[in-house]
Parts: C-alpha cells; sequence; structure tokens
C-alpha cells in the first residue's frame, strides 16, 4: 500500500499544513489555537473526521518533562538557588514550552492517520 501524502508528514505537520497537498493551513486561526479547519483551502480535503485524541498532549508531556527536570536538577547541584527562582524559572518553562509544541505535534499526528489510513476504529475516514 503506497502512502497517500505526496508531501513529508513532518514538514506538513511541523508547518502546521494539510497532510495531502502540504499548502493549505490545518488549523482555523490563532484565537482557536487547536481547532482543525473543516477542509482545506488549498486541495479541498475534508479534516473534519480527524481525531488525535489525547497522543498531542501526552507527548508533549514526554518532552517538557524531563527536559525540564534535568535542567531544574543540574541548576539546583551546580548553583542552589532559592526555591522562588526555581518557580520564576520553570513555570513559565513549562507553560510556554507546551503551548509552542501543541500544535505542532497535533498536526504531525493528524499528518500521520492520514499518511496510514488511520481513522476512528481502523476505519479510513479520510476520503
Amino acid at each position: 500500500m503506497e502512502p497517500r501524502a505526496p508531501v513529508s508528514v513532518f514538514r506538513a505537520g511541523l508547518l502546521c499544513r494539510c497532510p495531502r497537498c502540504g499548502q493549505g493551513r490545518l488549523f482555523t486561526d490563532f484565537v482557536h489555537f487547536l481547532r482543525v479547519a473543516e477542509t482545506c483551502e488549498a486541495c479541498g480535503l475534508d479534516l473534519r473526521p480527524e481525531d488525535s485524541g489525547d497522543g498531542p498532549a501526552v507527548f508533549v508531556m514526554f518532552v517538557t518533562g524531563p527536559l525540564v527536570v534535568t535542567l531544574a536538577i543540574l541548576l539546583e547541584v551546580l548553583a542552589q538557588p532559592p526555591l522562588w527562582l526555581h518557580a520564576l524559572l520553570w513555570i513559565p518553562t513549562v507553560l510556554v514550552s507546551s503551548v509552542a509544541l501543541l500544535r505542532p505535534l497535533k498536526a504531525v499526528l493528524i499528518a500521520l492517520q492520514y499518511r496510514h489510513r488511520a481513522g476512528e476504529g481502523g476505519k479510513n475516514t479520510f476520503t
């Protein structure tokens, strides 16, 4: 079975573009940060059946958690700063990195679903 997407899954995902053509925007706008467009504005792909579930959030936790914990431990061992400095550094770091990673990771998972014909319940929901 040949892959369906003519574009790189990760390129389309990281740029938040349509998984089929790589041109149209995947998300509606920046105000509705994670709302997927109904159709691709370039190729007309119906994007309504997409469902990345909790996958993006899990991957964000797998990336940001170990990274922040490692950096916090290193800072503690090397400089032993006060607790308020840890809070001042790591809370914004976790929030900003989580928000920054969530949209591209959701787009990558949608592109992977499209590429591998993975629909709800194993059905091919993309047309």
